[in-house]
């Protein structure tokens, strides 16, 4: 496994729950298993987020959350926007 290390960028909500637009997390973990690190280091409210958000890894949408998560990925937390 790819040792190097995940870049997730916010957005909207989660950029404002977070109080920043990105940060570089440690690899060798599923997307499951980043959301709930993430949910605990940053508390309440982007753990309200995250169960709402969608997720893009290297731009694609990720579907199979339990899968490893490649090395030097960039994992985009996408909340609901609104609008119309």
């Amino acid at each position: 496994m790819d040792p190097t290390p995940l870049t997730v960028r916010y957005f909207a909500g989660a950029r404002a729950a977070v109080g920043r637009s990105e940060e570089v997390v440690p690899a060798g973990r599923s997307l499951d298993d980043l959301t709930v690190d993430l949910a605990q280091r940053h508390g309440d409210r982007l753990a309200a987020v995250l169960r709402v958000a969608s997720f893009l890894v290297d731009g694609v949408t990720c579907h199979d959350r339990a899968t490893p998560l490649p090395g030097g990925a960039t994992i985009d937390v996408l909340p609901p926007f609104a609008g119309g």
